[in-house]
């Protein structure tokens, strides 16, 4: 296996010397004294997309190591696909091709068994604070470390991914039956949530989304809320969005391959775990700031649905806990699900 770790080290020594980054982050002026002193090691993270939300905490994470050590510690963000399509992340870091990488778990469940738990519908992940707890949480459990040892992978930092919301146009649902006969794009347990509800679930690639939401083949769309709604541009198109629904989230994690955590020095090992706290803040931040901006649009423009508790309870119960019952079935036999799903339970409720 090719090690990953100490890679192009000349070069980007030069340009930390100068006080230049090669992670996309800006910095001016000569590099700062290192509080945490060791060799130069140069890391390679791969990503899709742009800098956005999503990145926010890794690109903490990034200037974080980097500030700490002086330069000495350099990780290159590889966006865009640069250096592997987002659903080959996994196999590229059990490669070594590259140190980190990122990948959601809707993309290849297969890969990943165990952390299907978080695409489940109506899971009480009820803010950030209480989704970063069940993630570190899950990260931990002997079935989620089964999954990752397969693919050389160390688990270090979670997105964050919002919860869902539905944005649409026609007819809105203001009660549990308004989502029946519907054409809904939602993928995993929330759009299993839908099929249970009578809503018929529709494939449609993300950038397609504005296009069948306008010319009406499809009724309602379910995204992380609410930047990957504004992202996709969907707000514009819609007429409706349902504000306290949230019926599902993804888990999008960042690993580490296992050779490249081996060979850092054991200081840069504990310098990356001190920043997670800088990441998740990061990320929270960003989700907060994008949210800030983003609902004002959408209660300007558009019907907000606020659904009482007692809807609420009536959507968990119909198309909650029988999904949950059912991914555990299907599971028992490939890892403990029953056990999973209680521990993401009993995190969520003790961190309530």
């Amino acid at each position: 296996m090719k090690t990953p770790a100490f890679r192009f080290g000349t070069a980007l020594a030069g340009l930390a010397a100068v006080g230049l980054v090669t992670t996309g982050l800006v910095a001016t002026g000569p590099a700062a004294a290192a509080e945490v002193e060791g060799p130069k090691v140069d890391w390679n993270l791969s990503l899709w997309g742009k800098k956005r939300a999503f990145t926010r905490g890794l690109e903490a994470v990034v200037a974080h190591v980097s500030e700490k050590t002086g330069g000495n510690f350099t990780i290159n963000m590889a966006l865009g696909e640069a250096l592997s399509k987002s659903r080959e992340n996994l196999d590229g870091i059990q490669l070594g091709a590259f140190e980190m990488a990122a990948f959601c778990n809707f993309y290849h469940p297969g890969k990943n068994p165990s952390f299907m738990v978080m695409s489940l519908p109506f899971l009480p992940l009820a803010n950030p604070d209480v989704h970063q707890k069940v993630a570190e949480a899950l990260y931990q459990h002997p079935a989620a470390v089964a999954d990752m040892d397969r693919w050389n992978a160390k688990l270090y930092l979670s997105s964050l991914l919002p919860q869902y919301e539905f944005l649409g146009r026609g007819d809105a649902p203001t009660s549990i039956n308004g989502f029946d006969g519907m054409r809904v794009r939602a993928g995993g347990g929330i759009g299993r949530a839908m099929e249970v509800l009578g809503a018929t679930r529709m494939t449609v690639p993300a950038p397609e989304v504005y296009t069948v939401i306008e010319r009406g083949t499809v009724d309602a769309v379910s995204f992380p809320f609410t930047y990957a709604h504004f992202a996709y541009r969907v707000h514009e198109v819609a007429t409706w969005y349902t504000s306290n629904l949230k019926p599902g989230t993804s888990e999008c994690p960042t690993v580490i391959n296992k050779d490249a955590w081996a060979k850092l020095p054991p200081q840069y090992q504990q310098l990356l775990m001190d920043a997670k706290p800088v990441g998740y803040a990061a990320l929270k931040q960003a989700y907060a700031d994008i949210d800030k901006k983003n609902l004002p649009v959408l209660e300007q423009k558009l019907q907000k649905i606020v659904y009482s508790d007692a809807d609420l309870d009536t959507f968990r119960t119909k198309a909650g806990q029988p999904v949950w019952d059912e991914w555990v079935e299907q599971n028992k036999d490939k890892f403990d699900s029953a056990g999973v799903l209680k521990l993401v339970l009993d995190t969520a409720k003790g961190a309530m």
